[in-house]
This record gives structure tokens, C-alpha cells and sequence, in this order.
């Protein structure tokens, strides 16, 4: 039996009262993308061809969220324990002959790899009926306890509420993470009873009803980080600082410098290419992919955001979706970009808002340019031509197009399209009255002396 199947039972019925929040406890993001979500990836990604997620409490947000992935649902209505949590998933799984593993919607760091080391451990020559994913954290808080001998056969599980002081002191702690044959899950399930301290149906009871049956349980140990729980905004909070820590460390070890890697928050899809400095104090929103090279200054907020090789960003920038930077192009201090593409060799040095925009290679954007692409109802595009130059506090209103070569002079509000070579040159006319200040602020001071 080397192979089979994989299905995925994902708890996320709680209620979560500890975040005091509106939103539904495993949508709260970790890296910028809900906690529910990387535990799913990371079942994909172990081989998971089917996934039930158990809901309760605010059961349409988590629906809503994990719908685009084709995710299937179970509802508890009542909340009577992880046994009978998992034994909501049956109707949505009859048709499943192959291995189910149940974990947890608040567990956003367990690994692919684990959760396929899990699954062979079922599979492996000792037959065992149920093996359970173990850890050894340095506090055991009131973790369930495992009782093993040295290979990992189970001869007891007990709820810390249950327990003695003597298994208390066991430091082999249950993470609930369990691997089980589906033709053994839900015989096993409706066996569970609730005579315990809580009244509740426990999951951890079918591996004793397992060995009352005679036959094998084993835990698997690993990493006590891949197993934390996010109960609380504190412990949202630590999970990110740990998130963030492991990519920051990826990210140097594959080629890219970080001068003050504290104070670099990436998002879960970041990705960054070799020799990309990145100064302090930058912040990257998911969709980012960095080309080798590129220069991302301090204080630069980048999100949903294409860097190639050779650009500079900041200090000071904020690219938003759909900004698009080419080769060698360069965006700089108060500069922010959304759904705009910057040709290569395009600069846009300080204080410039695009907006919609396509702006060719080469071309330089003056300092306070805007473009108006918005009349309160539709967006509108504005192409700036290659080898362009916008003179500074220029207002392109699109849809505008400013051919190749032409120049916009300083101060203009362009609302026709500029030809190929063109100069525009929108100002009023600049009147001269000489000596028209002298006289009035002559007047001014003549009052200021009288009111006194």
C-alpha cells in the first residue's frame, strides 16, 4: 500500500472570541494573505486533491474567502468538539476512499513536507490505524499530552484537562494535526463519546479507541513552529514577526541585500531577484516580483507592482497596482505609480503622480506632474511618447496622448494631444505693471501705522 489519495478537514468552526473581531479568526492575514489560506496552499501543495473546510461562527466569510479555490463545505451548527467537527465533513467526503488528514484553520505555518511525512507514516509497513502529528514546545501551556515510547507508538492521549500530574509533566504535546484512512475515520468518529471534564467530543479519543480495538497509533514529531495556534491579536502579531523573520533570512540567502532587515515587511508572494538592494523601512503589499538589480529605497511602499532590472524606487515612493516599471527606469522620492507602465530608461524623479498611464522609454516626467485620469465617474488612460520631456507642475489631462519627442513646458494643463516634436505651451499671458508692488506695499505699511 504505497499510495493513496489525499483529502484535507480543515477546523474552522470556532468562534475565536479572544481576536475581538468582526472578521472570522482564520481570515485574519499573516504576510498579507489570511491565515486559512497559507494552511491550504500548503495541503495543495502536499498533494491534497480534496479539501472540506468545517464552519460555524460566521460561516459566509470564510465561504466567501475560499471560494475562488474550489474548497468544499461542512457546517457545524452546534460546537460540541473536534471529534464532532470532523464528523461534519462525512456527507461532503462519501464519495473519498483514501487518507483524510484533519488540522486546523488557525495553524497558517505547517508544512508541506510534514503534512507528507504524516501521510506516509500512515502508510508504512507497521500499519498503524491513526498517527497524529506531535511536538515538544519549550512551554506546554495545556496542550494535550502524548504518552510514546521511543518509535513513536501511542499507549495513551489525554486532554490537559483530563490529565494527571504525572502525564502533565509528559512534554510531548498533541498539535490535533491527524492522519487517518477515511474507511477507519468515520467508524471511528461516531464512536467518540464526551464523558470528559469539557462534556465535549474529542478528536484525540479515536486514537484510544483505536488501541482498545488492538491495533497501532504513532506520532510523528516535528518543528513546535510549524504547529502555532493564532488565538489572540498577540499571537497574530508573533506569527507575522516570525513569518517575517524566515523570509527576510530566504531573501538574503538568495542574493539580496537588506541593510536594516527589521524593518523590511514582505508580503507572502514577494518576489525578489539577486542583487536587489533593499534600504530600511520599505513595506511590499502582495503581487510584488523584483528583477535582479533593482534599488528599493528607503520609506518606499510597493504593492501589486512590476520592478525589472536596473530600476530605482524612492526614497519615499508608493507603487501601486498595475505599476509596471521597465528596464533601468526609475521613480523617486513622492512619486506614486498606479496602473501606469514606465518604458525603459523613463524617470519620474520627485513629487509625480501617473495614473493610468503609459510612458515611453526614456522619457522624463518632471517634478509635480499629474496625470487627471479621473472625472469622478471613468478612468482615463494618458501615453506619453518615447524620449518625451513634461516640464515640472504640468497637468495632463487625459485621455491625452503626448507624442515622441515633444516637449510640454513647465506649468501647462495639456488637454489636446501633443504631435511627434511638438512644443505646448499652456500659460496665460504674464502682465508687467512696474512699480505696482512698491506702491501697494506702501499703502499696506501706511495702514498697519494708523491701526496702531
Amino acid at each position: 500500500m504505497s499510495e493513496q489519495t489525499l483529502a484535507a478537514i480543515i477546523l474552522a468552526a470556532g468562534q475565536g472570541t479572544r481576536m475581538q473581531s468582526d472578521l472570522h479568526k482564520v481570515l485574519h492575514p499573516v504576510a498579507g494573505l489570511p491565515m486559512l489560506h497559507h494552511l491550504l496552499e500548503s495541503l495543495t501543495a502536499a498533494g491534497a486533491a480534496r479539501q472540506v473546510v468545517v464552519v460555524g461562527a460566521r460561516r459566509e466569510q470564510v465561504e466567501a474567502s475560499v471560494a475562488p479555490r474550489g474548497v468544499e463545505i461542512a457546517h457545524q451548527a452546534e460546537q460540541l468538539g473536534t471529534a464532532h467537527a470532523a464528523l461534519q465533513a462525512k456527507a461532503a467526503l462519501a464519495d473519498f476512499d483514501g487518507i483524510a488528514i484533519i488540522c486546523f484553520g488557525d495553524t497558517p505555518f505547517l508544512k508541506p513536507e510534514t503534512i507528507s511525512k504524516l501521510k506516509q507514516r500512515l502508510l508504512a509497513g507497521d500499519a498503524p490505524r491513526v498517527a497524529v502529528l506531535g511536538f515538544v514546545p519549550e512551554d506546554a501551556k495545556a496542550y494535550g499530552r502524548i504518552i510514546a515510547d521511543d518509535s513513536g507508538n501511542i499507549a495513551k492521549m489525554v486532554e490537559f484537562k483530563d490529565a494527571s500530574a504525572e502525564e502533565r509533566a509528559v512534554r510531548l504535546c498533541n498539535s490535533g494535526v491527524t492522519a487517518v484512512r477515511t474507511s477507519d475515520l468515520w467508524p471511528l468518529l461516531e464512536r467518540v463519546g464526551n464523558d470528559n471534564a469539557a462534556g465535549e467530543y474529542y478528536l484525540p479519543d479515536i486514537v484510544m479507541l483505536a488501541l482498545a480495538d488492538g491495533d497501532r497509533a504513532v506520532v510523528v514529531e516535528t518543528d513546535p513552529d510549524e504547529l502555532i495556534g493564532i488565538n489572540s491579536r498577540a499571537e497574530l502579531a508573533e506569527a507575522e514577526s516570525i513569518w517575517q523573520a524566515r523570509r527576510r533570512a530566504q531573501a538574503m540567502a538568495e542574493g539580496a541585500t537588506l541593510i536594516a532587515p527589521d524593518t523590511v515587511w514582505f508580503a507572502h508572494d514577494t518576489v525578489i531577484g539577486r542583487d536587489v538592494v533593499i534600504e530600511p523601512n520599505v513595506v511590499f503589499g502582495p503581487g510584488v516580483t523584483i528583477a535582479a538589480s533593482a534599488v528599493i529605497h528607503a520609506f518606499s511602499h510597493i504593492e501589486g507592482a512590476t520592478i525589472a532590472s536596473g530600476c530605482s524606487v524612492g526614497p519615499f515612493a508608493r507603487l501601486r497596482p498595475g505599476a509596471e516599471m521597465q528596464t533601468g527606469s526609475k521613480v523617486g522620492n513622492f512619486v506614486e505609480v498606479k496602473n501606469a507602465v514606465l518604458g525603459a530608461g523613463a524617470k519620474a524623479s520627485h513629487l509625480t503622480y501617473l495614473g493610468d498611464a503609459i510612458v515611453g522609454a526614456n522619457a522624463n516626467i518632471g517634478a509635480g506632474t499629474i496625470t487627471c485620469n479621473y472625472d469622478g465617474y471613468f478612468k482615463y488612460q494618458t501615453v506619453i511618447g518615447e524620449n518625451a520631456f513634461i516640464g515640472s507642475n504640468s497637468a495632463l489631462i487625459a485621455p491625452v496622448n503626448i507624442g515622441r519627442d515633444a516637449i510640454v513646458a513647465a506649468g501647462s494643463a495639456v488637454s489636446r494631444d501633443v504631435a511627434d516634436g511638438e512644443l505646448r505651451l499652456v500659460r496665460a499671458e504674464q502682465a508687467t505693471k512696474p512699480g505696482w508692488a512698491d506702491r501697494f506695499h506702501h499703502t499696506m505699511s501706511n495702514k498697519t501705522s494708523n491701526s496702531d
